[in-house]
């Protein structure tokens, strides 16, 4: 009976965080002076890692699923920005949650979010050049060229699209899970009891 309560309580939890994390998706914001705006920056990935650590990464990823799915209901990117903060935000909170998981200390989490991190950052890269941008350019009929140019106005020395994405895109995505770890420190310890 204990373990059907904790099942039906996680559950509840990973729909809560999931709705918490759809609303801070819709509260983007730009950094136009930082990147090009139309690239937002949100907390998102807050309730999810909080979730990866206090339930597991499974939970965590699952929180990540829902506030996109949400998001689809509001989305101007044709699903593409959804699927993919799904994965990169999945590849946070999963590899977080699993070193968590193993190493159930404040260093366990720091080292699990560094590398969580910096894994969405290298492969945010990867599927910005592959997937993302392409996509964006075919859906909305953007030329490439329009794209890179809104990057080099930042620096010109951004002049074609990897070295856009690895002189914005990489540090901005590492820096936004950094972020999202440190307020997860600032507030874990007192939202822990009440996840569990």
């Amino acid at each position: 009976m204990e373990t059907k309560k904790f099942s039906i309580k996680s559950l509840a939890v990973v729909a809560i965080m999931g709705a918490i994390g759809f609303i801070l998706m819709v509260l983007e914001f730009p950094m136009p002076f930082l990147i090009p705006p139309f690239i937002k920056f949100d907390f998102s990935e807050l309730p999810a890692i909080i979730t990866a650590f206090a339930l597991g990464p499974i939970q965590g990823i699952i929180v990540c699923l829902i506030k996109n799915l949400l998001h689809l209901f509001v989305t101007t990117s044709a699903g593409v920005g959804e699927l993919s903060n799904s994965i990169w935000g999945a590849i946070f909170v999963g590899t977080a949650g699993i070193i968590y998981r193993y190493k159930k200390t404040r260093s366990g989490a720091l080292i699990g979010s560094i590398v969580g991190a910096l894994l969405m950052a290298v492969i945010s890269v990867v599927s910005n050049y592959f997937v993302v941008y392409p996509a964006y350019v075919t859906l909305y009929g953007m030329p490439m060229e329009a794209i890179i140019g809104m990057y080099k106005a930042l620096l010109p020395a951004s002049d074609t699209l990897l070295k856009s994405l690895l002189i914005f895109n990489l540090p901005f995505t590492f820096a936004k899970g950094m972020i999202d770890a440190l307020i997860c420190f600032v507030v874990y310890k007192k939202l822990s009891p009440i996840l569990k």
